[in-house]
């Protein structure tokens, strides 16, 4: 049944909107897309007064974004950034390592792409590729794998003691919604040039992947604990990242009611 309040959300400029961007007409889809989207634009807001409050008092933050292929990690940092000023902020995704790179201590590349006072930096992955993908897909050896997990505790504490704010981030998907969104990216004409070779691999090396993201969760949380986000539904992903962004940044003037949890179940009920 549509109650008065619904019928004012589709009437909106917002709801209007997301009607005509539907391809076959939806209106409880399209009521739950303009509360999420007034949603994440309050968060939005938020998070441009937290970047402010950094520039502002020369702060550093580093937030890493990990998670299995297709989890949706490009995705939160592109909402969570929209409308933050670019030269104060930074999103690495580094490539595979060049021939200098490996020769280089491991940690060196990832030194060299830390925040200067007042900028926020973003990983879309990070130095935990080492902790993960590398070993699963033999990119690195045992002995490797091992002295990174001997040093990364230490590598982190060394960054917040220098005053680096560190958040890290791990967006799970289960194996049946990774299968499904490979097959979109596959059939996809402008998305198909993510499909890489590790990709491929990703769903038959499911198990060894449920392995080392065990062992890293058991391991790496030491001076900066693992946030995971369940990111099967990409909105509410989004929401719950931006949410503990805010959370765990202690910037004086945080707005404590705009951050306060709200699942968008709870949303769709109000």
């Amino acid at each position: 049944m549509m109650t008065d309040k619904n019928l004012s959300i589709l009437n909106s400029k917002k709801g209007i909107e997301v009607l005509l961007r539907q391809k076959r007409l939806d209106t409880k889809k399209a009521i739950r897309d303009v509360k999420y989207e007034k949603r994440l634009e309050k968060l939005q807001e938020e998070m441009l007064i937290l970047q402010q409050w950094i520039n502002k008092n020369n702060k550093k933050v580093i937030i890493l974004f990990e998670g299995r292929d297709a989890a949706g990690k490009g995705g939160a940092i592109r909402r969570i950034i929209q409308h933050l000023p670019p030269r104060e902020i930074k999103v690495v995704a580094l490539p595979k390592p060049n021939e200098t790179e490996m020769g280089q201590w491991y940690f060196q590349r990832y030194i060299n792409r830390l925040p200067n006072n007042g900028e926020m930096v973003f990983f879309d992955r990070s130095w935990y590729n080492r902790a993960v993908v590398e070993p699963v897909n033999n990119f690195c050896t045992k002995k490797d794998y091992d002295i990174f997990m001997s040093q990364v505790n230490e590598f982190e504490k060394m960054i917040q003691e220098s005053g680096i704010h560190l958040i890290k981030l791990y967006f799970s998907i289960t194996k049946g919604e990774q299968e499904r969104r490979f097959k979109d990216i596959i059939s996809s004409p402008i998305k198909k040039w993510k499909y890489s070779n590790v990709d491929k691999q990703a769903l038959t090396l499911w198990d060894e992947y449920t392995t080392y993201k065990e062992a890293m969760f058991e391991k790496t949380q030491v001076h900066a604990p693992w946030k995971i986000i369940k990111a099967n539904r990409k909105t509410s992903a989004r929401i719950n990242a931006f949410e503990y962004i805010l959370k765990n940044i202690p910037y004086e003037v945080k707005d404590k009611e705009a951050i306060r949890h709200k699942s968008l179940r709870s949303i769709e009920n109000e």
